[in-house]
């Protein structure tokens, strides 16, 4: 251990009764718990958003102390910065994974808005305070509700907390990450498919409904089908939406399985082999 390293340990160590390297451990977990609530999806206003991921990632911190790195005390502050960018980017990247099994739902809102009249409608976003579409708040709502009732943020955590030993804070760059990485490329594509899958039904019925319309316009050019069309397919989103929320759960359900399965080999990563 360096001499002022060493220093600025023994007086820590005295005077509040930790060293440095538990608050250099703190500080990277830290690093790497803020990064992953960065993309969470929390209800309320934005100050409130922000100073929520702020309270719960301290607690969050203070909570996996078993799981804090047993590093040495190091006077080196490029060496210190490069590691808490590492951690930031890990941290990043898992919460980029969360947020994936939530953007599935608003995708397909988005379509089903699109075709359904509601982008003419706005409402405010709770989690950016912006204008938005009213289907795909509700997906965000949706999938915020089917994240905490399918028990998703344990698996979280408990990834979390694994990582911190499969990968200890300082050695993410002796691991390898090409095979998660192919995953993670993988499981962008899937929110597409999972929202189209998502989206078709009610898309179809809608597409029926347009053609029905025009039928009935073509045998009686007398009746004035535009002013029908719209609250007819507002009114008949709303009910298809209602009726396939199940199955949409059930959809849901499954991305969400992939994407925790993603986490998991994302955080237990095979060793770099040495050249």
């Amino acid at each position: 251990m360096p001499a002022d390293a060493a220093a600025a340990s023994d007086v820590l160590s005295r005077s509040v009764g930790i060293g440095l390297p538990v608050v250099q451990g703190f500080a990277l977990v830290l690093a790497r718990v803020a990064g992953l609530f960065s993309f969470a999806s929390l209800p309320g206003g934005r100050s409130l958003v922000d100073l929520g991921k702020v309270v719960f990632s301290l607690s969050l911190t203070i909570a996996l102390f078993p799981f804090w790195p047993k590093l040495e005390a190091t006077n080196d502050p490029w060496r210190l910065a490069l590691w808490m960018l590492a951690e930031a980017a890990m941290g990043l990247t898992m919460g980029l994974l969360v947020a994936l099994a939530q953007e599935c739902l608003t995708f397909a809102m988005q379509l089903v808005a699109t075709q359904a009249g509601y982008s003419y409608a706005t409402s405010i976003d709770p989690n950016s305070q912006a204008d938005s579409g009213v289907f795909p708040v509700i997906g965000q709502l949706f999938a915020g509700l089917l994240f905490f009732a399918l028990g998703l943020d344990r698996h979280i955590i408990s990834a979390l907390a694994v990582s911190l030993q499969t990968m200890p804070p300082g050695t993410i760059t002796q691991t390898d990450l090409r095979a998660p990485a192919e995953a993670i490329l993988k499981l962008f594509s899937s929110v597409f498919v999972t929202g189209l899958r998502l989206s078709l039904p009610v898309v179809a019925l809608l597409l029926i409904l347009d053609l029905s319309l025009a039928l009935m316009g073509r045998l009686n050019a007398q009746l004035q089908l535009l002013t029908v069309a719209f609250p007819a397919k507002m009114l008949l989103s709303l009910v298809i939406v209602a009726i396939c929320a199940p199955a949409m759960a059930m959809v849901f359900e499954k991305q969400a399985q992939q994407v925790i399965g993603t986490l998991q080999q994302f955080v237990h990563p095979p060793p770099r082999v040495a050249r």
